[in-house]
């Protein structure tokens, strides 16, 4: 059985839920799913010029932990612009 996800803390609700390419009908594109913890990372140290340790602390999470989520969104962001996907930012269950 594998460990629960611990709360973490967002300060950011994005306004827009996908993103796609242009004169692309979204009904034909494929998704990559950009979780709202994913898009709260990239928004904090890409953005925000936050470092790790920092941005970490601010989501109430490790520094590890926040590494593996900003790899994660930072795959799936490269792959939705090299292939041409469209965005989904999907929100946590709160």
């Amino acid at each position: 059985m594998s460990r629960p996800i611990k709360p973490r803390r967002l300060s950011f609700e994005p306004n827009v839920t996908y993103f796609k390419p242009r004169a692309v009908p979204l009904s034909t594109l494929e998704e990559v799913d950009l979780g709202s913890d994913e898009l709260e990372a990239i928004r904090l140290c890409d953005l925000e010029d936050l470092d790790q340790v920092k941005a970490a602390q601010k989501m109430k999470i490790s520094q590890s932990t926040l590494g593996r989520i900003l790899c994660s969104a930072r795959k799936k962001i490269a792959q939705a612009l090299i292939q041409g996907k469209a965005i989904k930012i999907t929100t946590l269950v709160k």
